[in-house]
């Protein structure tokens, strides 16, 4: 018997604008535990700003957004982005350049009893294997670790979710592939709940285990990998996906 996961993240027709501009449109989605998402489109097409409103650095015009089934965002209410035990991997890492991985990684953990403290930051370092270059600076270690290093700072207060904008764009096509795949090895050990905004197909399909394909500040089809490919709802995500022809149902012969 199958035990359904509970539904971590839920985002119920939210919109946002800018300048009276509609950048997201009604846009809905769910995670449930344990689930890696990702939101693929282009430049432009609205993703980052998700991200954003679920973090709580902006206010929604309209919908709702639930963590764990508490309302934290809505018309007219907005908790406080500290309150939500939600981890961010921004695109350039903003690691603090004076401050070692070690104390790094510990800077979201102030007010913990030390000894707690410790055993998480060196926990997190075990986990992306950087336990050896703990004693080190930002700018002594290669982009790939530097990675690795804001990912375990974001886990390190054991969020309740991951967020993760354009995580490894920053690399080189390589190090893009091997990281990502060792990403998702450490989210899924850690048993984190993620979404992360792409433009990289490969990296979508790698990743995620439900990914919306977005455009113009919605959300086509939201749906596993195999779907997409294989059962887009829309000729606008077989072309964004795909690299078949399309073909015209008028002109298709039907077998029987």
């Amino acid at each position: 018997m199958t035990v359904e996961k509970s539904i971590v993240l839920d985002l119920k027709q939210i919109t946002q604008a800018y300048d009276r501009q509609l950048v997201v449109k009604d846009l809905s989605l769910t995670l449930r535990s344990g689930e890696i998402g990702c939101l693929l489109g282009a430049s432009g097409c609205g993703k980052t700003t998700v991200l954003r409103t679920i973090a709580g650095f902006e206010q929604l015009l309209d919908g709702e957004i639930f963590l764990n089934g508490a309302c934290v965002s809505k018309n007219g209410y907005q908790l406080p982005p500290a309150k939500r035990k939600i981890g961010m991997v921004f695109q350039d890492y903003a690691l603090f350049p004076h401050l070692t991985i070690y104390d790094n990684i510990a800077f979201g953990l102030k007010g913990m009893e030390k000894a707690m403290l410790i055993r998480r930051v060196n926990e997190a370092l075990e986990l992306v294997g950087l336990h050896s270059e703990h004693d080190k600076y930002p700018h002594e270690i290669s982009g790939g670790q530097q990675q690795r290093v804001a990912l375990a700072r974001a886990l390190a207060p054991k969020p309740q979710l991951l967020l993760m904008d354009e995580p490894f764009s920053n690399l080189d096509v390589t190090l893009r592939e091997r990281l990502s795949m060792e990403v998702r090895d450490i989210l899924k050990e850690y048993g984190t709940t993620a979404l992360f905004v792409t433009h990289n197909q490969n990296e979508a399909f790698a990743v995620a285990d439900r990914i919306g394909v977005m455009y113009n500040g919605e959300i086509l089809q939201w749906d596993s990998a195999h779907n997409l490919y294989h059962q887009p709802v829309s000729p606008r995500i077989a072309e964004f996906v795909g690299e078949g022809t399309l073909i015209k149902e008028s002109s298709a012969t039907t077998i029987r």
